[in-house]
């Protein structure tokens, strides 16, 4: 007889044991660093490939992106960018999601990533097997997904959304009369609850990065810089969101901080994005949003550690070795493709340009 118990891995220990497998790349000389550029160039030339880049990775590898014809972006853009090139291989520097919604896009492009184990404890906190059961709980809702999910999700979903656009998708179904189920941040979903009124079960998932800001110590911090203006993400909490000038996507907080007349930003998301905040502003002062710690005062806290895993040693050996394919169950990328493609259909049909979640 077969005494052992089947315990089911959770989504938290899940997030715990990934957390502790994210190692950053070894550090780089700066000769390292400068032959690893002028090699990773050469290869992408020679593989027909081009990079595309997250926001929050290293800004080395962000300027490699824009100097070598690639693209820095969100992982919506980051895919449709790949679409529209003429490159037969997509690098896509970020986290897997990222290179899954790639794939999604660009069925017949080879998708490559530094490295396969950087993980979003938004992907990870929403599995497909609980996601599916919560569904079937709730067959009245129309399932709404952020794009940091798994294809399977995103194939079992509704619709995909991101932060730029996922406030006006809702305020659509709320004014359609459909309830919503929303899944995985609950920051984001509680501020679109705030902002639409709409009926909406929130899945109680959360970004590491950004749920560590602290609204106390936020307050503290504006107390030492009453000139500053406030940049929040909405995957923040509550009581941070509160705080904030701006609220909006990683691309709303970037244009906010070039077209706002304040000179000095305290910047509540990943630390990453200030790479093309300071390409936007260069003479303005970007401080970051501090984080939970001794004092909440944490400095170069704010950082996703499996973003921090995209190096140019480990993008090199990819092309090099051509391995780290994302590859997609064929169905999978289909249902998938459906959710995505709503959303990309809808910002199409609108007569007026998508509002970036940016609130005055």
């Amino acid at each position: 007889m077969n005494n052992k118990v089947s315990i089911a891995v959770t989504p938290e220990r899940r997030i715990v044991d990934a957390m502790a497998a994210a190692h950053p790349p070894a550090p780089l000389s700066e000769q390292e660093r400068h032959d690893l550029v002028d090699k990773t160039r050469a290869l992408l030339v020679e593989k027909d490939a081009v990079l595309v880049a997250h926001y929050y990775v290293d800004a080395g590898l962000q300027a490699l992106a824009d100097e070598s014809g690639g693209f820095v972006a969100d992982s919506l853009e980051m895919a449709r960018f790949g679409h529209q090139h003429p490159a037969t291989t997509l690098v896509v520097a970020g986290v897997r999601f990222m290179g899954e919604t790639a794939k999604i896009l660009n069925p017949e492009k080879r998708v490559l990533m530094p490295e396969l184990t950087a993980e979003c404890s938004l992907d990870l906190s929403c599995p497909i097997q609980a996601f599916a059961e919560y569904c079937d709980a709730h067959p009245e809702r129309t399932s709404v997904v952020y794009a940091n999910t798994s294809a399977e999700v995103k194939a079992r979903a509704d619709w995909v959304v991101t932060s730029g656009i996922a406030l006006d998708v809702v305020r659509h179904l709320h004014s359609q009369g459909e309830k919503i189920l929303w899944a995985p941040d609950r920051h984001l979903g509680a501020y679109i609850q705030r902002q639409t009124d709409a009926d909406m079960l929130l899945w109680p998932g959360s970004c590491i990065v950004h749920e560590a800001f602290k609204g106390d110590a936020m307050i503290r911090l504006m107390q030492k810089h009453p000139d500053a203006r406030v940049l929040v993400h909405p995957e923040s909490p509550a009581g941070v969101i509160d705080l904030a000038d701006v609220v909006g996507s990683t691309t709303a907080l970037i244009k906010a901080a070039q077209s706002m007349d304040a000179t000095k930003f305290i910047v509540a998301t990943d630390r990453g994005i200030f790479y093309k905040m300071k390409q936007a502003a260069p003479h303005k002062t970007f401080i970051e949003a501090p984080v939970a710690g001794e004092g909440a005062t944490c400095i170069s806290c704010a950082h996703c550690p499996w973003m921090e895993m995209n190096g140019l040693q480990n993008l090199a050996d990819i092309l090099e070795s051509g391995e780290n394919e994302i590859t997609i169950d064929e169905q999978i990328r289909q249902k998938a493709l459906r959710s995505v493609q709503k959303m990309i259909d809808f910002r199409q049909r609108r007569s007026t340009p998508v509002r970036e979640l940016i609130t005055a």
